[in-house]
C-alpha cells in the first residue's frame, strides 16, 4: 500500500489535515496550507534537481583545413609556457602573449580545426597602447618601469579561439518568501511574518554563448572584456590574421561544454529570481535547468594582451579588440607606499598639533 505523506514547505514537517480549520496544518509550526497549494508545492519537489545538457550538435563546431589555407599558415611553440599560436607564413619568432617569452620557433599547422568565423580586430595598436596608458594613468603606487613607453608597445593582437553554444533551455526554480508588517496597538507592538512558497517556470533560447577555448587564458579576464557584438561576424578567411597571432585551442567541445551549462543556468536563475518581486525576505529553494537542441560553432574573438613581469610576478593586461573593455592587475611600488605612508603620517601629525595650540589658545 502506497502512503502519502506530505512535507512542510517551512520546516519540513509531516503536514496532516486539521478538521477545525478544514486545511492541511503542520503540527510542528503550526502553518496552515491551502490543499490546492500544498499539492502544487508537491508536485514541484517532485522533480528531479538534476541539470541536463541534453544533445548538443558538435558535429560542425570546426572543418578541416583545405590545402589552399595551409600554405598562408603556420603554428609556433613557446618553450616557455608551451602556448601554440597561429600566425602567417612569414612568422618566424615574436613575443608570446601568454607569457612574454620572445622564442616562437615556426612550423606547420596540426591537430587544428579551422574555424568558421572570425570577429576582426576594430581597434588597431594606437588604440590599445593608448587605452593601456589611460589606465595606468594617477596610479600613483605604479611602478616608473610600467609607464615606460617600449613596455607599453609590447602589446600584442591575439585571436583567442571560442566555441559559441546555441541551445533552448527551460526550467524552473522554487523560492522561500516572507512579508513582514509590524504595528502598534493599546501600548503594544506586534509584528506578524507570512510565509510563502514561491513558483518559477519558463525557457528561453540562447545564441552564440561564448566559452574560450584557451587553458592559458584567465577565464575570468576573459569575461570581464566581454561582450562581443555577434553582428560583426564573419566567416573566417586567413587574410584576417595578417599582422596578427592566433591561439590554438588547448581545450575542446566537449571540456568546454560544462562552462557553457553554468552560464545558462545562472542566466536563468538570474531572471527567475528579478521576477520574486514585493517580499520582504526571498531565498532559493532549488532549481532544475534543462538544456537541448543545441549546436557548437567555432570562431576566433580580437583580444590585445600584454604580459609583463615585475620583481619576478607576472603581470597581464587584456582589452576587448572590437570594444575596448580593458582589464588587468596593477603591481605596487613598495617604496612608494612608504613614501605616501609617512607623508600622510606627518601631515596628520603637523594637523594635530596645529588643532592642539589654537585649543589651548581659546581655553
Amino acid at each position: 500500500m502506497d502512503i502519502k505523506e506530505y512535507k512542510c514547505p517551512n520546516c519540513a514537517g509531516a503536514v496532516k489535515f486539521d478538521s477545525s480549520s478544514q486545511k492541511m496544518k503542520c503540527p510542528y509550526c503550526d502553518t496552515e496550507f491551502e490543499m490546492e497549494a500544498l499539492a502544487d508545492y508537491q508536485k514541484q519537489i517532485a522533480v528531479p534537481e538534476k541539470d541536463s545538457m541534453g544533445k548538443l550538435d558538435t558535429s560542425e563546431a570546426g572543418t578541416a583545413w583545405g590545402a589552399e589555407d595551409l600554405g598562408d599558415l603556420s603554428t609556433g611553440h613557446c618553450p616557455s609556457c608551451g602556448a601554440e599560436l597561429v600566425g602567417d607564413s612569414n612568422t618566424i619568432a615574436t613575443v608570446c602573449p601568454c607569457c612574454g617569452n620572445t622564442q616562437i620557433v615556426q612550423k606547420r599547422i596540426q591537430g587544428l580545426m579551422k574555424p568558421e568565423y572570425v570577429l576582426p580586430f576594430q581597434l588597431e595598436k594606437k588604440s590599445a597602447t593608448e587605452a593601456l596608458k589611460n589606465f595606468y594613468k594617477n596610479k600613483k603606487l605604479l611602478p616608473d618601469l610600467f609607464k615606460e613607453e617600449n613596455r607599453v608597445n609590447s602589446i600584442q593582437g591575439l585571436y583567442v579561439p571560442f566555441w559559441l553554444y546555441d541551445a533552448k533551455s527551460n526550467g524552473s526554480a522554487t523560492y522561500k518568501a516572507t512579508k513582514v508588517r509590524s504595528w502598534s496597538s493599546g501600548g503594544y507592538s506586534y509584528t506578524r511574518t507570512d510565509f510563502y512558497s514561491v513558483y518559477r517556470e519558463g525557457g528561453v533560447g540562447f545564441e552564440k554563448v561564448p566559452v574560450d577555448g584557451s587553458e592559458k587564458m584567465n577565464d575570468d579576464y576573459m569575461d570581464a572584456i566581454e561582450p562581443y557584438d555577434y553582428k560583426l561576424l564573419k566567416d573566417f578567411q586567413s587574410a584576417y590574421l595578417s599582422g596578427y597571432l592566433a591561439e590554438k585551442y588547448d581545450v575542446d567541445v566537449e571540456a568546454s561544454k560544462a562552462r557553457a551549462i553554468r552560464r545558462m543556468k545562472n542566466s536563468m536563475e538570474n531572471m527567475f529570481s528579478q521576477s520574486v518581486k514585493g517580499y520582504s525576505t526571498v531565498s532559493k529553494e532549488r532549481s532544475v535547468i534543462n538544456v537541448d537542441n543545441g549546436k557548437v560553432s567555432y570562431s576566433l574573438m580580437p583580444v590585445w594582451i600584454l604580459n609583463t613581469k615585475y620583481q619576478n610576478e607576472n603581470y597581464q593586461f587584456m582589452m576587448n579588440g572590437q570594444s575596448g573593455n580593458l582589464v588587468g592587475k596593477l603591481p605596487i611600488d613598495k617604496g612608494k607606499a612608504m613614501k605616501y605612508r609617512l607623508m600622510y603620517m606627518l601631515g596628520f601629525g603637523a594637523a594635530f598639533t596645529i588643532i592642539i595650540q589654537l585649543l589651548r589658545f581659546f581655553l
